[in-house]
C-alpha cells in the first residue's frame, strides 16, 4: 500500500510515524510538506497545550490519548538512543464563566467527569482562596483542571515525530502538492509543484488550514479555513503563584511561559479568511482588547511589558469548530484530518493513531473517532465543541 500524506505537520507527521511504526503495516509512506523549515506551519508557532476540559466527549478522550502519549513521548520516539525531551508541565486550567455562562460549563463539566476527567468547579470564594492575586469580579463559576492538564514544547513534539517517522522509513518530500490525480472516483496520484506525480493507494489531507485547497482538488468542500491568531509575550514585575492557564468570560487567555507570559484572545465568529503568509503581528489589538481584560482580571497585569509576539493559523472548522476525521463518500480513498480550531497539535497522536487505523483497518480500533466524521457535515448534524482557546 503506497500512502501520500499531504502535510507534514503534527498531524501528518503523527500519522506517519504511527503508520510506519505498526509491524502490520505493508507499504511505503510519504509525506509531502512545502516548508521543511516549519517557519509558518501551525504546529511551531502553537501555544501548545493540552487539556481535557472541551464538551464534545470524543475530543476528551483524544486529550487524555495524548497526554499519555506525551509522557511516555521520550520512550516511544527515542532514535538510536536519544530521547527527545518534550517538556511536558503539567499546571492545569482555570476556565472562568460569568452568571450567563455559567450554566454551559455546568454542562461541560458533566461531561468531562463522565469521561474520568479530573476537573473541579470553583465558586468565587474558593477561586480566590487559592490564587489569591485574581480578581473574580463578573465571575459566577470556575472549572479548574486538577491534574492530566497543562503545555509542552510543540516543535519539539513536531520534531521528534518527523525524525522517528523517518528513521522508520517515511519519505518527506519537500514540494507544494499541486493537484490530485482522480480516476473513478479515486485519487491515483498526488501531483506537485514541478509537475512530478507520486503514485498512491490513499491519500491523507493533513494540510491545516490550507486543507480546503487540498479537498477542493477532488472537488469537496471541507469548510476549515486558515483563521489569523496572535501570541503575545508580556514580562511582569509580580509572580503570580500557582498560576496554570487562565481563560476569562471575555475569551481572553494568560499562562506563565518562561519568566514572563503569553497572553491572546479566542477566536470569533465571522472572522475573515487572513492574507497569505507571512502573517503582521497586529499590536494594536493586545492594547485594545487584550490588556484591558488582563489588568481587570490581575491587578499586576497593570504594569506589563510587551516583550514579543507572534502570529500564525487556526485551521478552523467554520461548520463546528471540531475536527473533521474521515474520507468524504464521493472519494473514498481521500482521507480528511483537519478543521481541530486550535486544538490540533494536543489531538496530533490520537489523530494519527486513528487515521493510521483508517488506513490499515478500515476502522478505528484503539478510539472512536466516527463522530468527527464528514458524514456529519453532509448531513448537517453539528457537533459543536464549546471549549475553543
Amino acid at each position: 500500500m503506497r500512502v501520500v500524506i499531504i502535510g507534514g505537520g503534527a498531524v501528518g507527521s503523527s500519522t506517519a510515524y504511527h503508520l510506519a511504526r505498526d509491524k502490520a503495516f505493508k507499504g511505503s509512506v510519504t509525506v509531502v510538506e512545502r516548508d521543511p523549515t516549519y517557519r509558518i506551519a501551525s504546529s511551531s508557532l502553537s501555544a501548545s497545550s493540552i487539556r481535557q476540559q472541551f464538551s464534545t466527549p470524543v475530543c476528551i478522550r483524544m486529550s487524555q490519548y495524548g497526554r499519555a502519549f506525551l509522557e511516555a513521548g521520550a520512550d516511544l520516539l527515542e532514535v538510536d538512543g536519544d530521547k527527545p525531551a518534550l517538556g511536558y508541565r503539567q499546571r492545569g486550567y482555570l476556565f472562568l464563566a460569568s452568571a450567563a455562562g455559567a450554566e454551559v460549563l455546568r454542562e461541560n463539566h458533566a461531561v468531562q467527569i463522565a469521561e474520568g476527567a479530573d476537573v473541579a468547579l470553583l465558586t468565587p470564594g474558593k477561586i480566590v482562596a487559592r490564587w489569591p492575586w485574581m480578581s473574580v469580579d463578573g465571575v459566577a463559576l470556575g472549572a479548574w483542571g486538577c491534574s492530566g492538564e497543562g503545555w509542552f514544547d510543540g516543535p519539539a513534539l513536531l520534531a521528534a515525530l518527523r525524525r522517528k517517522a523517518r528513521a522508520l522509513g517515511v519519505a518527506y518530500v519537500a514540494q507544494d502538492a499541486s493537484g490530485l490525480v482522480l480516476r473513478g472516483g479515486r485519487v491515483v496520484a498526488v501531483t506537485l509543484g514541478d509537475g512530478s506525480e507520486i503514485p498512491c493507494d490513499v491519500v491523507v489531507n493533513a494540510g491545516g488550514p490550507w486543507s480546503a485547497r487540498v479537498a477542493g482538488f477532488a472537488g469537496i468542500d471541507l469548510p476549515v479555513r486558515a483563521r489569523k491568531r496572535m501570541i503575545y509575550v508580556i514580562q511582569c514585575r509580580q509572580k503570580l503563584d500557582g498560576c496554570g492557564l487562565v481563560i476569562d468570560p471575555e475569551g481572553i487567555f494568560f499562562r506563565p511561559e518562561g519568566a514572563g507570559f503569553i497572553c491572546g484572545r479566542s477566536p470569533g465568529a465571522g472572522e475573515p479568511d487572513p492574507d497569505e503568509p507571512p502573517l503582521e503581528v497586529e499590536e494594536e489589538m493586545f492594547h485594545e482588547r487584550v490588556w484591558p481584560v488582563l489588568a481587570r482580571r490581575v491587578s499586576a497585569f497593570e504594569a506589563v511589558r510587551l516583550s514579543g509576539a507572534w502570529a500564525g493559523y487556526y485551521e478552523y472548522n467554520t461548520f463546528d469548530q471540531n475536527g473533521v476525521v474521515g474520507a468524504h463518500p464521493a472519494c473514498a480513498n481521500l482521507i480528511h484530518a483537519a478543521g481541530f480550531s486550535g486544538h490540533g497539535i494536543q489531538h496530533s497522536p490520537a489523530t494519527g493513531r486513528g487515521v493510521a487505523e483508517l488506513v490499515m483497518e478500515g476502522g478505528f480500533r484503539t478510539l472512536d473517532l466516527s463522530p468527527l466524521g464528514f458524514e456529519r457535515i453532509l448531513a448537517g448534524r453539528k457537533l459543536v465543541e464549546r471549549n475553543i482557546v
